[in-house]
C-alpha cells in the first residue's frame, strides 16, 4: 500500500543542533513526474515552495526539520539551513537525497520518543487510511513543547465536498474535522487557511467545471465500483497530460498568489493545522 509515496512530504525536525558548515548544505532532486508533484492544484509550479515558506513562519527560524513521508525532497532547499531528515515508505523516493533518510511507514516511525523539535507534513495525512495512527506517532516523536504543522487539502474546495475523487486519498477534511482529529493528540491546535489570488482561483474554478462535466456522465456514481488501482492509473494519465500542456496562466503563478489567514477557512484551498505538544 502506498502512503507517503503517493502524497506530498511528511517531515520530522530534530532538536536544534549546530548549523551545517559551508559545503554541507543538502540538495535534493525534485524532477518532474515524481509522486510529490501531485500536491499542487492546477498543476501550478512552486506550490510546495509556498507551503514550506508558510510552514516555517509557524515553526520559527531556529528549528531544525525532518520530513516523514518526504517524497522526492521538496523540503530540502526550502528548509535550509535547518537540518532535515526524510522519511518515506518508498525507497525510490529517497534515492539521491543528500541527508539522513529512512524508509518507513509514517504510522510506525523508527525514532525514539521525543527526538524532534518539529514535524512537517504536507499533503500526506489524506493518503493514510487511519490518520489517527500517524498523528499518534507524530506526537510520540516530538519533545515536550514541540510543534507539528499538518497541511492537507480543504475538503470543501478540493474535488467535491460530498465525495473523495482523488483515488490516492483515503480521507479528506474540512477545518472543523481536522481540528477535531488533531486536538486528540495536541493542545493547543490552530487551523489556518491558504487563500489564493483571483488568477489562481480562475484556474481552480476551470478545473472544477471540467470535473463536474466529467462526473455528470456518471450520475449513478458507478465509478465507486472501479478498483482503486485502476482509478489511480487513469488519474496519473490525466496528470501527465496536464504536465505536457499546462493550463493557461499556470506558469505565471507564484508565492505572491497565496496567503495564510485565520478566517474564511471554508473557502481556503488548503488547511494548515498548527499543533503544539504541551
Amino acid at each position: 500500500m502506498l502512503l507517503a509515496a503517493t502524497g506530498g512530504e511528511h517531515v520530522l525536525i530534530p532538536q536544534p543542533r549546530p548549523p551545517r558548515q559551508p559545503g554541507q548544505q543538502a540538495h535534493a532532486g525534485s524532477g518532474p513526474g515524481g509522486p510529490a508533484e501531485r500536491v499542487s492544484r492546477g498543476h501550478v509550479p512552486r506550490a510546495p515552495t509556498l507551503q514550506y515558506s508558510c510552514q516555517w513562519r509557524t515553526l520559527g527560524s531556529e528549528t531544525t526539520a525532518e520530513p516523514p513521508g518526504c517524497g522526492i525532497g521538496h523540503s530540502y532547499l526550502e528548509l535550509a539551513p535547518r537540518e532535515t531528515v526524510g522519511v518515506d515508505i518508498d525507497p525510490r523516493a529517497l534515492a539521491g537525497q543528500d541527508r539522513e533518510t529512512h524508509v518507513a511507514d509514517m504510522r510506525s516511525l523508527p525514532f525514539e520518543a521525543g527526538r524532534f523539535a518539529a514535524v512537517i507534513s504536507i499533503q500526506s495525512i489524506e493518503h493514510v487510511p487511519n490518520p489517527e495512527l500517524m498523528l499518534a506517532e507524530v506526537a510520540r516523536v516530538l519533545h515536550p513543547g514541540g510543534r507539528a504543522v499538518i497541511v492537507t487539502p480543504n475538503r470543501l474546495t478540493f474535488g467535491r465536498p460530498d465525495e473523495i475523487i482523488d483515488p490516492y486519498h483515503y480521507i479528506e477534511f474540512d477545518a472543523h474535522e481536522l481540528h477535531a482529529l488533531c486536538r486528540h493528540y495536541f493542545a493547543p491546535v490552530q487551523i489556518l487557511g491558504l487563500q489564493a489570488s483571483a488568477r489562481y482561483q480562475a484556474i481552480h474554478d476551470d478545473e472544477r467545471r471540467e470535473l463536474n462535466r466529467l462526473l455528470a456522465r456518471d450520475p449513478l456514481r458507478l465509478r465507486r465500483l472501479v478498483p482503486r488501482r485502476a482509478r489511480q492509473r487513469l488519474y496519473d494519465r490525466r496528470l501527465s497530460s496536464d504536465r505536457v500542456e499546462p493550463r493557461p496562466g499556470a506558469q505565471e503563478i507564484g508565492p505572491e498568489d497565496f496567503r495564510l489567514e485565520s478566517t474564511r477557512l471554508d473557502t481556503s484551498i488548503d488547511l494548515f493545522a498548527v499543533c503544539d505538544l504541551g
